[in-house]
C-alpha cells in the first residue's frame, strides 16, 4: 500500500496532540497526520478540566499514573515555563473534616512519600495558615501541584508538530477503518485517507474507534459528568489556592474541592453523575445510541449495584444546589448557595470492564513492541482521564515509541 501518511493520529485532545509532538521529534521526516472531528483542538476532555497539574500523590506506587504524573509535574511546568504559557505552582491541601477520614489521610501521607513527593502534615492551625476559611481536623500540603492553562498547552503541542510538517486535519470525522497487512484504510468526512499506523487517541470514542479498526478493547467507555461552580467574583477571595477533601478510595473520583485557576477564577467541584450521551455536558443532551450501548453492556450494572449508594449522593448534588452547597460548606463554611455561579461541565471518559470494575490506571492496547502476537498497525489509548493532562508528555512519547516500533513490525 502507498501511505498517505505515515502515522494517523485520531483525536486532537492534549494526549492525541502530545503524540504527535513526540513523533515529530523522535523521527524528523516522519509524515503525521492529526485528526480531529471538532472544529478547533482540546474541545472535550482537555478544554474542560480544572486546570491542575497533579503531583502524583494519589495513585498506586509503581502505577503508571504515579510514575507518568511525578515526573510529569515538573516537566509540564517546565514546558509551560518555556512556552510562555500562564502556570504557577501553587501546592494544595488535603484537608480531614471529621474523625473517621484520618485513617485514610494517613495512608495518603505514606503513598505521596512511597511515590517520592514531599507531604507535610498538618493540625487544624496548619490548615488555617495556608487557608484562613478552610476547616478541617487535619491536613497534608503538597507543595509540588500546580495550576496552568492546558487548552493552551495542547495548542502548543499542535503548533510544535505543525512546524515538525505534522498536517492537523480539524472538522474531519472517522466514519469507518479498513487493517490490512500493508496499512490501514480510513474513511473521513474529508474522504479517504491511507496510513502505516493509526494510532486511537479518541478519549471518549476510543473503544469504539478500537472496535472499528476490528480489536477488541475488553472495556467499554462510561461518560460520568462532572459539573462544576465557581465563585462570584466578589467571593473568589475566600479561597487562596487548591483544597481537596479526602477521597474516597473505592471510587475514582476526588470529591468536590476548590481550584483557583491561572485567570483568577475559582472553580468548585465537581460531582460525578452518569451522562445520557457521551458528550453530555448538561442532563439535556441525550443520545439513544450512547445510552443503549451503556445500558448493554453488563459493567454498566455492576457499576450501579456497587456504588448505588455514592451515586444516589452524587444525583442529589447535581439536581439540588442546596445540596452541592452544602458538601462546599464541609471545607469552607463560610460560602453560600448565592457565592455559587454555574459553570462549564466535563465528561470523564471512563473505561469500565465487563465485570464493572473501573481501570484506575491508564491503558494501551494494539501493538505492544513486547508482545510479537499482538495485533498490528494499531495503538490504542483505552483509559487515559486525569491526570493525563498532567502526565501528557510521558504518556505522548510512550504512544509515539508504540507507534513507531508498529511502523517498523509492519514494514
Amino acid at each position: 500500500m502507498a501511505y498517505d501518511v505515515d502515522v494517523l493520529v485520531v483525536g486532537g485532545g492534549i494526549v492525541g496532540l502530545s503524540t504527535a509532538y513526540a513523533l515529530t521529534r523522535a523521527r524528523p521526516g516522519l509524515s503525521v497526520c492529526v485528526l480531529e472531528k471538532e472544529p478547533g483542538f482540546a474541545a472535550h476532555q482537555t478544554g474542560r478540566n480544572s486546570g491542575v497539574i497533579h503531583s502524583g500523590v494519589y495513585y498506586r506506587p509503581g502505577s503508571l499514573k504515579a510514575r507518568y504524573a511525578t515526573g510529569g509535574a515538573a516537566e509540564m511546568v517546565e514546558f509551560c515555563r518555556e512556552n510562555g504559557i500562564p502556570y504557577e505552582v501553587t501546592g494544595k491541601l488535603i484537608v480531614a473534616t471529621a474523625a473517621e477520614e484520618l485513617p485514610r489521610l494517613a495512608a495518603l501521607a505514606e503513598r505521596g512519600r512511597e511515590n517520592g513527593i514531599p507531604v507535610t502534615e498538618l493540625d487544624a492551625a496548619g490548615i488555617r495558615g495556608y487557608e484562613p476559611q478552610v476547616t478541617g481536623v487535619a491536613g497534608l500540603r503538597i507543595g509540588t501541584t500546580g495550576i496552568c492553562d492546558f487548552p493552551a498547552v495542547a495548542r502548543r503541542y499542535a503548533e510544535l508538530a505543525g512546524e515538525k510538517g505534522a498536517v492537523l486535519r480539524t472538522g474531519s470525522e472517522l466514519r469507518a477503518v479498513a487493517r490490512r497487512r500493508d496499512g490501514v484504510t480510513v474513511q473521513t468526512s474529508g474522504g479517504e485517507l491511507r496510513c502505516g499506523v493509526l494510532v486511537n487517541c479518541a478519549g471518549l470514542h476510543s473503544d469504539r474507534v478500537a472496535r472499528m479498526a476490528g480489536d477488541d478493547p475488553g472495556v467499554r467507555i462510561i461518560p460520568f459528568r462532572g459539573e462544576y461552580y465557581e465563585l462570584a467574583e466578589h467571593r473568589r477571595g475566600l479561597v487562596r489556592g487548591l483544597v481537596y477533601p479526602v477521597p474516597d478510595p473505592a471510587f475514582p473520583f476526588l470529591g468536590v474541592h476548590l481550584t483557583r485557576g491561572v485567570h483568577g477564577d475559582v472553580h468548585v467541584g465537581p460531582n460525578a453523575v452518569p451522562a445520557l450521551a457521551r458528550e453530555g455536558y448538561d442532563w439535556r443532551t441525550v443520545r439513544l445510541r450512547d445510552l443503549v450501548e451503556t445500558a448493554r453492556f453488563p459493567g454498566t450494572w455492576q457499576i450501579a449495584r456497587r456504588h448505588w449508594r455514592y451515586e444516589v449522593g452524587e444525583l442529589h448534588r447535581s439536581l439540588s444546589k442546596r445540596a452541592f452547597t452544602a458538601a462546599v460548606r464541609r471545607l469552607l463554611p463560610a460560602v453560600s448557595a448565592a457565592d455559587l455561579v454555574p459553570t462549564t461541565a466535563g465528561v470523564r471518559a471512563q473505561a469500565v470492564a465487563r465485570d464493572g470494575s473501573l481501570l484506575d490506571d491508564f491503558a494501551f492496547a494494539g501493538f505492544d513492541p513486547a508482545d510479537p502476537s499482538s495485533p498490528r498497525r494499531t495503538v490504542h489509548v483505552l483509559n487515559a482521564p486525569s491526570p493525563a493532562a498532567t502526565a501528557s508528555l510521558g504518556i505522548g512519547r510512550e504512544v509515539a515509541r508504540r507507534a513507531l516500533a508498529a511502523l517498523e513490525a509492519g514494514g
